[in-house]
């Protein structure tokens, strides 16, 4: 053999992967949120786990031979942690790690617990605090926030809840729930047997704008003028049969609660279903037709009738609820009506333009699910006992 001797090269390392580590690789190398360097160590070991060579795995991803046959190598060696970059010395960190825990402990905190008139924090009024009170000498906002985004601390956000007051809220939501899947006492539902979902949204208004609302242009969207002339408000009674999901008239233009059995009420329709052995019409516990009373005097005029209530505040499993948020979203917001007969004619072609492709809720919480909420609440009371507890008055 002429010329110099042939260099060594050791032969690349077989990739055998699991099937977990391949599901995890592929969202690495295929995923839009991964950053540009992982994604490229990821596709280097896919191709290694094909059996390919380090060269043609270079000529494929664009990279040095050198940097494919690194990565494969310490994916060999450690797995998936590997591909992630290793701690580098860098700057000298500026925080301690207890200051950093100060930092998040404050965040935990309501501010009332330590006299400052807020309600919930921003990062720079956290900031501002911390500097205060001397846990560091100077923070920036942007600081304060990367920490509590590493443990998802949110301090600036509110969510509010409602614990279960109603003793037989498992009995009443099962009930519900079960006659969305057309079965009650458990046994199923005849043909001639209907469920029915009946409420009134209250109080809309008729508003009209004290300008006229431009419209939508290139790159804008609409905008509409914040000052508004109340008219009078409406109610909109509510209906919707299963299957399938429409809504239905009357409108009505008075603030008068109406018994369940009295025309003008959304649970009250007496030439609706004739000939049907049952009719469940499942309501909420509004005024007209909360309690007993309300369910003899429905079955006193319509014997076929059985009002069906949901737990209380629980309006949420009353699927009607589903047609006021698109009637909410795509017929009133933003209002700007001149009288109660705009409103009027507005919900009316509305419902017609509805009810004319009107198909079936897609409603996917069942009793398992409300086991599972029902389990949830429990082991939070037994957690937090003093946030379950009702606060007195002082």
């Amino acid at each position: 053999m002429h010329g110099s001797p042939a260099l060594h090269r050791t032969a690349a390392c077989p990739i055998v992967l699991t099937a977990s580590e391949r599901e995890r690789l592929k969202k690495m190398a295929y995923g839009h949120k991964t950053e540009h360097r992982l994604r490229q160590r990821a596709q280097v070991v896919l191709y290694a786990a094909r059996g390919r060579s380090n060269a043609r795995i270079a000529r494929e991803t664009g990279l040095q031979v050198e940097t494919v046959r690194t990565w494969r190598d310490r994916f060999a060696g450690n797995r998936l942690p590997a591909l992630s970059d290793r701690k580098r010395s860098g700057r000298p960190a500026s925080f301690a790690p207890l200051q950093r825990a100060k930092v998040k402990a404050l965040a935990c905190q309501l501010p009332a617990e330590s006299g400052t008139p807020l309600s919930r924090r921003s990062a720079s009024e956290l900031a501002r605090e911390v500097i205060a009170r001397a846990i560091v000498d100077t923070i920036s906002a942007s600081t304060v926030r990367r920490w509590l985004v590493q443990d998802a601390i949110k301090p600036w956000q509110h969510r509010s809840w409602i614990f279960i007051s109603d003793p037989g809220f498992r009995l009443k939501a099962a009930r519900v729930l079960a006659l969305y899947t057309r079965a009650w006492d458990g046994e199923p539902l005849g043909a001639d047997e209907y469920v029915i979902s009946a409420d009134e949204k209250t109080s809309i208004q008729a508003r009209c704008r004290c300008h006229p609302t431009p419209r939508p242009r290139a790159g804008q969207g609409g905008a509409g003028q914040p000052h508004l002339r109340a008219r009078r408000s409406t109610g909109l009674p509510g209906r919707l049969r299963r299957p399938p999901g429409q809504g239905v008239r009357p409108l009505r233009a008075d603030h008068r609660h109406r018994p369940v059995h009295e025309p003008g009420h959304p649970g009250h329709e007496p030439r609706t279903l004739p000939s049907a052995k049952r009719v469940f019409w499942i309501v909420d516990n509004g005024s007209s037709h909360r309690g007993k009373a309300a369910a003899a005097r429905l079955t006193t005029g319509f014997p076929n009738a059985v009002l069906v209530h949901t737990p209380v505040r629980a309006s949420w499993l009353n699927q009607v609820e589903v047609y006021f948020s698109a009637v909410q979203r795509k017929a009133l917001s933003p209002d700007d009506f001149t009288d109660l007969c705009q409103v009027g004619n507005r919900l009316r072609a509305f419902e017609d333009r509805y009810n004319a492709t009107a198909q079936p809720f897609q409603w996917k919480f069942t009793t398992s699910n409300l086991d599972d909420l029902l389990a949830r609440l429990d082991r939070h009371a037994a957690d937090r006992p003093e946030e379950c507890l009702p606060r007195r008055a002082a």
